[in-house]
């Protein structure tokens, strides 16, 4: 049944990216082997508007056509995913002032699509739409849109501080290291990884100590943490950066002491040795105290 839902669920959704990406066929089609630097101003002008508008109209009657009920669903996300990450590789590779913008969506994009890929692949019994995180919660929908505001509002008031090149490649390492470790460790852990803390002990749960899991404790938090701050560092946010930091520390610090009382319920001493011996990976919170 959970391999029956992989093979379907996993395919829709590399079907409907792919053709959210297919996006970038618009551009090449209109000027075919010309220099990239006419695409931003083509996409923002309204013949662009109305031919991405078209594009997405036609897409999205296909996928009504082809999937039903929570097929389509799925399809529906994974393709507005592809098609975001389409026009952020657009951006990136234009010549034009929005280029860390376009890395930014293509980070984003990419983060939320591959957790549901990952998520079918690993543990195809617990996928949902919710695999997606694209309603991970009010706060983190908050903190995405007041990271476009502050953007927005600093490259139009003051552009150069969005220029520090140096530092836009530091928050792209950041974040392409941070979803690689957050990656790692879900397919380190297998079926034993799920978005939400479990409180009750499945059969197959077991303590996962190898790989990166012989590192941090928490590795995919960790990924996470860094990832966020990075797609900030990225776009030269200053208020953002301080803002992710305090918010992305302060949640992570909590849901740590709350899997660790589960982890320490489902695997008494032998997770206790393991925390004694392996750090969380977040500076500052150490997890859940346990007497001696």
């Amino acid at each position: 049944m959970a391999g029956s839902k992989l093979v379907l669920e996993g395919r829709v959704s590399i079907i409907s990216f792919i053709s959210g990406l297919g996006v970038l066929v618009i551009p090449l089609l209109v000027k075919f082997g010309s220099h990239i630097d006419w695409i931003f101003d083509y996409l923002t002008d309204v013949n662009g508007k109305i031919a991405i508008a078209a594009y997405i109209t036609v897409i999205n009657g296909f996928l009504l056509i082809i999937y039903k009920g929570p097929l389509y669903k799925v399809a529906v996300r994974a393709c507005f995913l592809g098609f975001a990450f389409g026009c952020g590789l657009i951006l990136s590779f234009a010549d034009t002032t929005w280029t860390h913008f376009g890395w930014y969506m293509c980070s984003l994009s990419f983060f939320h699509y591959s957790e549901y890929l990952v998520t079918a692949i690993i543990n195809p019994r617990s996928l949902s739409l919710d695999s997606f995180l694209l309603n991970h919660s009010v706060e983190y929908t908050v903190a995405a849109v007041s990271s476009w505001i502050e953007f927005t509002v600093e490259k139009l008031l003051i552009p150069e501080i969005k220029q520090m090149n140096w530092l836009c490649l530091v928050g792209l390492l950041m974040v392409f290291c941070g979803e690689g470790l957050r990656k790692a460790a879900m397919l380190t852990a297998g079926s034993n990884f799920n978005h939400i803390v479990q409180n009750e002990k499945a059969q197959s749960h077991v303590l996962v100590t190898t790989g990166v899991y012989a590192l941090f404790r928490h590795p995919s938090y960790v990924g996470w943490f860094y990832w966020s701050i990075g797609t900030q560092i990225m776009l030269c946010n200053p208020i953002c950066i301080l803002g992710y930091t305090i918010a992305s520390w302060r949640f992570f610090r909590e849901r740590i002491e709350e899997e660790e009382i589960s982890l320490i319920n489902f695997f008494g001493e032998d997770y206790i040795e393991y925390k004694k011996k392996v750090f969380t990976g977040l500076p500052f919170i150490s997890g859940i105290r346990v007497n001696s």
